[in-house]
């Protein structure tokens, strides 16, 4: 079956279909919790309840934008909230990164030890700059960054006006690349996808 045609069998009922859905989505989902939440459990009690909200609200799900576009907007709007309800607890937060090199540009396969050093210290950096970042600053920098979606996507994943995601995002890349900055000097580092024109 085509994800069309699962989408179409859920919403009438096929649990089998949904759970194929799930499957299918689990490990993306998972893992732009992750960068939004920090942490595994976090992320795992974010993606529970995107998919929960996910199933309560297929039924009005019309296919307008595709269902990998609306699953990512309910995973980043559960980690949103998930978020600040944490602040509001008082609850520190962090960003993990630990599988894989996020806004990094590796083109020596087999760096030195110098070089694996620099790099991690600039991931631990970065971590620590996305989690300093606003909630909707991180999100359009992850949905941008990690996921690869366009502007126009983003936009309809989040139901933003363009000009929104778009503005986010460079403000999201200025916040980021200020700390980096701030932390070392890491401007030689920061790959073309930081400082790009994008129109």
């Amino acid at each position: 079956m085509t994800e069309r045609e699962l989408v179409r069998s859920a919403q009438k009922g096929d649990d089998g279909a949904f759970e194929a859905l799930v499957r299918s989505y689990e490990k993306r989902v998972y893992h732009l919790a992750l960068r939004m939440c920090g942490n595994a459990e976090d992320a795992y009690e974010v993606a529970q309840e995107a998919f929960l909200s996910a199933w309560r609200g297929l039924r009005f799900f019309r296919g307008e934008s595709s269902f990998s576009t609306w699953i990512y907007r309910l995973t980043s709007n559960a980690a949103i909230d998930f978020i600040r309800r944490r602040r509001r607890q008082g609850g520190g937060e962090s960003v993990s990164l630990d599988d894989e090199d996020i806004f990094l540009e590796v083109a020596d396969p087999a760096p030195s030890p110098h070089q694996q050093a620099e790099r991690l210290e600039l991931r631990e950096a970065v971590a620590q700059g996305l989690a300093a970042l606003s909630p909707e600053h991180r999100q359009v920098l992850l949905l941008r960054e990690l996921q690869g979606m366009s502007y126009e996507e983003i936009a309809a994943c989040l139901d933003l006006d363009l000009g929104t995601v778009k503005s986010r995002i460079a403000r999201g890349r200025e916040k980021l690349r200020k700390y980096l900055l701030a932390s070392g000097n890491f401007s030689s580092y920061l790959p073309s996808n930081l400082t790009e024109k994008e129109g």
